[in-house]
């Protein structure tokens, strides 16, 4: 069953995608608005082939330019987060060169960074600064790397300092700073079961994992259960400075996942 169900959505992704990648690239260059809001339909859709089920969790911040600074353990951390909403990612370089998956990066306007040049951070800054100021929403997730989804590593604060810019607000009159929003994104369960912490490698891919084998035997498990908890956003002028925000995105990322994947907040947790 389980191998059948893989061969079904790659059989439905492959028919489907192709043409739709082509008429992405022709939004991006005759309808720059569409393409914006574009992929967050396709990645819905996605998400009904995957059975991949979101519960949202907060609000998002909508009608301004925001930094998302969210965990990442897997590769369906795409799919969903931009099921939830319009928005691009910051990815590391190597993602670019992916067969497909590059390309499909690329048609949603993903910044390709290269987080092992430190002299080149000030570049990849203004890079992000020049797409919040036009009023995009980005995806950063500033582990650095993907996890094993049982939990959060330290934030590094080098291209948050991205959102130290200010921009018109068009309902205010006055200058504002760029909103930064902490995101989790937790696998919680799977056939309806929950997840614990030796099957959440499933879904969560990290470390020297392949991607293709990894891929299909995720593709064969049931339905999946994600929660996407928005928290409370902030700028870098209520933080202080980029670390302080970094850190006090990565406590919110942390609790937001105690919660989902253990139905207690972070004080119950400690308490018991």
């Amino acid at each position: 069953m389980g191998r059948l169900r893989a061969t079904w959505i790659l059989t439905v992704f492959f028919m489907f995608t192709p043409p739709l990648m082509v008429f992405q690239w022709m939004l991006l260059r005759v309808a720059p608005r569409m393409a914006v809001t574009f992929p967050n339909v396709y990645h819905r859709n996605l998400c009904r082939l995957l059975q991949a089920r979101i519960e949202v969790r907060g609000a998002s911040v909508e009608g301004q330019p925001c930094l998302i600074a969210a965990n990442h353990c897997s590769w369906l951390d795409i799919v969903v987060l931009s099921a939830v909403r319009p928005l691009s990612f910051i990815a590391k370089r190597e993602v670019g060169t992916w067969p497909m998956f590059g390309s499909l990066a690329r048609l949603q306007r993903t910044i390709f960074v290269d987080r092992d040049r430190r002299s080149a951070t000030a570049r990849f800054k203004t890079q992000i600064q020049e797409r919040l100021r036009a009023g995009d929403t980005l995806v950063l997730f500033p582990e650095g790397t993907s996890t094993d989804g049982n939990r959060v590593l330290a934030f590094k604060s080098a291209l948050m300092g991205a959102a130290d810019l200010t921009y018109p607000d068009a309902t205010t009159g006055y200058e504002a700073h760029v909103a930064v929003q902490p995101v989790t994104v937790a696998y919680t369960r799977v056939n309806g079961l929950p997840l614990g912490r030796h099957q959440r490698p499933l879904f969560t891919w990290y470390g020297d994992m392949d991607l293709a084998p990894h891929l299909w035997e995720a593709l064969k498990q049931g339905p999946i259960d994600v929660v996407v908890e928005f928290h409370p956003p902030l700028t870098i002028a209520n933080a202080g400075n980029r670390k302080a925000l970094a850190a006090h995105c990565e406590t919110a990322v942390r609790d937001g996942l105690i919660t989902a994947l253990t139905g207690r907040t972070p004080r119950d947790a400690a308490n018991s």
